[in-house]
């Protein structure tokens, strides 16, 4: 990601890692598209700033795609949700599926010397899994909690992104509210004018 389409996380992608998900391909003025997790190397570096992966972990490309499937499931919610429509029964079953991939509970181990002891498992091999289900539970979190009233996609176009509403804001950033405002302003003084 270059300086110039560097783009600053939304009100809400600091609470909700599925927000930031969602947010992780980003259209951009001129039909571009920011794809934070386009390569296994991008989501690999993704995953890491997220906190849900060790720095390279030699991701594979059907890991990056399956990362890159749920973004796609959780955005689909997020548009039934903020449309105000039922969730398709293909995307519930979708999202459900990666809440239960890997055990969500510490499960309970023994140790001969110190005893019993609680850690969840996530080897190597089922690092995404574990991502995956990380973000499922956040995501289902986002939409039961109150926080959900306030979820909302940025009204510049062409922004796709998600955010979480706090006043009157419409936008993802300062540089859609610009965008915005000053579409709103060059249509008005190209109106024609009526008698």
């Amino acid at each position: 990601m270059t300086a110039e389409v560097a783009l600053p996380p939304v009100p809400g992608e600091e609470q909700y890692s599925s927000l930031a998900l969602a947010n992780s391909a980003v259209a951009l003025p001129g039909g571009h598209v920011l794809d934070l997790l386009g390569t296994p190397a991008q989501t690999n570096l993704w995953l890491t700033g997220h906190g849900l992966a060790p720095v390279d972990i030699g991701m594979r490309e059907m890991c990056a795609t399956q990362l890159r499937s749920l973004r796609e499931q959780i955005r689909a919610l997020f548009d039934a949700r903020v449309a105000g429509l039922p969730a398709l029964p293909a995307v519930l079953s979708a999202v459900n599926d990666a809440l239960t991939r890997v055990p969500t509970a510490p499960l309970l181990h023994w140790d001969e010397k110190s005893g019993p002891y609680r850690a969840t498992p996530h080897p190597t091999t089922e690092i995404v899994d574990h991502a995956l289900a990380t973000l499922a539970a956040n995501a289902a979190d986002l939409l039961t909690s109150p926080d959900a009233e306030r979820l909302t996609a940025c009204q510049s176009s062409p922004c796709n992104r998600y955010v979480l509403r706090h006043g009157r804001r419409q936008w993802c950033s300062t540089r859609c509210g610009d965008r915005a405002r000053a579409a709103r302003a060059y249509a008005r003084r190209t109106r024609p004018e009526t008698d």
